[in-house]
């Protein structure tokens, strides 16, 4: 790494325009079709031949001294419906929507990395899979998969990097096991009997069955599951009624389940905890209900074998201003599509920095990024490319390990 560091380093200032320009520039997810032209753009400037893939998806494949194993990097590229308040150097062009995550970075990054990848693939023993996925955040990596992402050249292990605010600057964290957290979203509509707040005994109040319900579910991850198995359920919407003396017909509430283990379609999962619930409380308060859940994420689980690869990587990279530590998050990412089908590992790139202000956490309007560890963000994934190659001979013994 010592000849690819300095590279880096001259690139520094393509980088940051790169992710300044997405910034500026964002787009929701399937909506991303200025940035992929962007991202083809940049690609063939450097030699290699794209694709497009379920719609705004752009993959590029670089060609080592052999064609397997195949190594894919992968970068999101959408951004949030949220109304930029920043004061930072570059803001959103585009009302009411904001690179708030850290997708922008994701994919300067990967850019300039893959140009360094280019101008060393006589190195490179075996072959890389660029992909840019759009829509992450309502898990288009469901979509590239269906589209074949994972194929021609089929897939042996992939990495994904991810800023993360809420870690120190140049601190990043790799964990084996599970990292980040299923996401089921639910939509429950309770239904009773409306009538005048007057006379309520001759109505069947849906609010009351509501206020129940909330309060019910929070039993289940104080009272029927372990506290060493992280759950949440989260109320984030409640609508009904239409004046302050009607008692309405219905009510709706929307909001999130999250758990931080597998096994989702297993009896005991909150999920269907959550159900059942939510049904005995409503037959008690004579209201039906209308439940709808749809699985949005499953749990994000690091195989062993590819966390030491990554953690060999890391320590490649870092020096004394950076250190290695281990993350866990109730927070879901659809990468968990990619390493539920094959070996992966899933980093997080400390960019928190009180002093610039980007400590602040993501999906906030406020939300900036250290720049300055865009480089260190570079370097992961170029090392992390060399090291799987260089234990892939290896790989099945790998993954029995432990970092």
């Amino acid at each position: 790494m010592d000849t690819i560091r300095p590279r880096i380093a001259e690139l520094k200032d393509e980088i940051v325009a790169l992710r300044r320009d997405f910034h500026t520039h964002p787009e929701l997810g399937c909506q991303e079709f200025r940035t992929a032209s962007v991202i083809e753009q940049y690609l063939q400037d450097i030699g290699l031949e794209t694709s497009r893939i379920a719609g705004t998806g752009v993959v590029a494949v670089i060609e080592g001294q052999s064609e397997r194993p195949v190594f894919m990097l992968r970068a999101d590229m959408d951004a949030l419906p949220i109304c930029e308040t920043t004061d930072g150097e570059c803001i959103s062009s585009i009302e009411g929507v904001m690179h708030a995550c850290g997708h922008d970075a994701h994919m300067a990054m990967l850019l300039v990395a893959a140009k360094i990848l280019v101008e060393q693939k006589s190195r490179i023993q075996g072959t890389v899979k660029l992909v840019f996925q759009p829509n992450e955040e309502i898990n288009g990596a469901q979509d590239m998969i269906r589209a074949g992402v994972l194929e021609n050249p089929t897939v042996d292990g992939a990495l994904g990097i991810h800023i993360w605010s809420q870690l120190p600057s140049r601190t990043v964290a790799v964990t084996p096991g599970p990292v980040m957290g299923g996401l089921d979203v639910f939509k429950l509509v309770i239904r009773g009997i409306g009538g005048h707040t007057g006379f309520p005994e001759e109505a069947i109040d849906p609010v009351i069955a509501a206020a129940h319900v909330i309060m019910a579910v929070q039993t289940i991850q104080t009272r029927e599951i372990s506290s060493f198995l992280p759950t949440t359920i989260m109320f984030g919407k409640i609508e009904g009624g239409t004046k302050s003396n009607i008692i309405p017909e219905e009510l709706c509430l929307e909001g999130s389940i999250r758990y931080l283990y597998p096994g989702p379609d297993c009896p005991d999962h909150p999920t269907q905890r959550f159900q059942r619930i939510v049904q005995s409380v409503c037959d008690t308060h004579r209201c039906s209900c209308e439940i709808n859940l749809v699985r949005e994420n499953i749990p994000l689980v690091n195989d062993p074998g590819m966390t030491s690869i990554a953690s060999l990587a890391v320590s490649n990279v870092l020096d004394h201003e950076g250190c290695i530590t281990t993350m866990q998050t109730i927070a879901s990412e659809d990468f968990s599509e990619f390493s539920a089908r094959v070996p992966s590992a899933f980093l997080f790139l400390g960019c928190g920095n009180p002093e610039k202000g980007t400590d602040i956490p993501h999906h906030n309007p406020c939300f900036l990024i250290d720049e300055d560890v865009l480089p260190l963000g570079v370097e992961i994934f170029i090392s992390a490319v060399f090291e799987f190659f260089k234990y892939a001979s290896e790989f099945s013994e790998i993954q029995t390990e432990q970092p």
